[in-house]
């Protein structure tokens, strides 16, 4: 996570926001049904636009994700290609791969 955002993820609103979110959505991954993981933002999140609760609180402007689909949103065009053995973490960091589930 990246230091300008931590307040933001800690937040009480956000963290009503979240379990709001899931909640709608049934708590599966809006693209393949399988149980969801992660809150994406559809609009990436800046320090210009972080405190912008039309942004950062919309729902319109979610997706619930499970971590595939976290990973293969965060490889297209917006992020660089990520090497084999690394992957996103729940948080959007790069993380090395590690047991059996590598792929």
């Amino acid at each position: 996570m990246k230091s300008w955002a931590r307040a933001f993820y800690n937040s009480k609103a956000w963290l009503i926001c979240r379990a709001a979110y899931i909640a709608k959505v049934f708590g599966l991954c809006e693209r393949c049904g399988a149980p969801g993981k992660i809150v994406h933002h559809t609009v990436w999140l800046t320090p210009q636009n972080i405190n912008d609760p039309s942004i950062s609180l919309n729902h319109d402007l979610l997706e619930y994700l499970c971590q595939d689909c976290h990973n293969k949103e965060h490889m297209g065009s917006h992020e660089p290609v990520v090497a084999e053995g690394l992957r996103f973490d729940e948080y959007g960091n790069l993380v090395e791969v590690r047991g059996c589930n590598q792929g």
